[in-house]
């Protein structure tokens, strides 16, 4: 009967280690997950101001120096053009591809979201200064751009792909 109860107390006890790492492997991804999902860095579908429909995939990432950009990584309306360009740009862009321009840019992390970059709306070539963050558990990310002060400008809320 010893033995019996010797060998019960292991197997409870390594049944109590697995559950505790588990545990810890549990919440390790979940707090992973959560850290993922508060910041812009992803990508997100853009939604057209005029119809409502989705417009593009922007991919935003990090530099080694923790500043932001976004790219336009793929049309989505369906009768968009690969090959149109940006001709209403007047800096560097100017006729360049907008499949593949970086129209975001500089933004860095700020009190409750990302500030201090611009973004550019190759629609009319105007570049914005520019302010962002997420919401809804990091499903959603509202990118506002503005000239002189926050209150002059308009915001849209993108979604993030999966």
């Amino acid at each position: 009967m010893r033995h019996f109860t010797q060998r019960a107390q292991a197997l409870a006890l390594n049944t109590l280690k697995q559950a505790t790492l588990a545990g810890v492997l549990l919440a390790s991804a979940g707090f992973a997950l959560a850290q993922g999902t508060d910041t812009p860095v992803g990508t997100w579908q853009t939604i057209d101001d005029h119809t409502g429909q989705p417009k593009a995939l922007v991919q935003i990432t990090e530099d080694s120096n923790g500043a932001l950009s976004g790219k336009v990584i793929k049309g989505l309306s369906p009768n968009d053009n690969p090959q149109r360009r940006c001709t209403e740009c007047t800096d560097a862009r100017k006729d360049q591809l907008i499949l593949g321009m970086t129209i975001i840019n500089d933004m860095k992390k700020s009190d409750g979201g990302w500030d201090g970059g611009n973004i550019l709306d190759p629609e009319n070539g105007k570049v914005y200064k520019c302010k962002m963050h997420v919401e809804d558990n990091g499903q959603k990310l509202v990118v506002r751009g503005y000239i002189g002060i926050s209150l002059l400008g308009r915001s849209q809320t993108w979604n993030r792909v999966q």
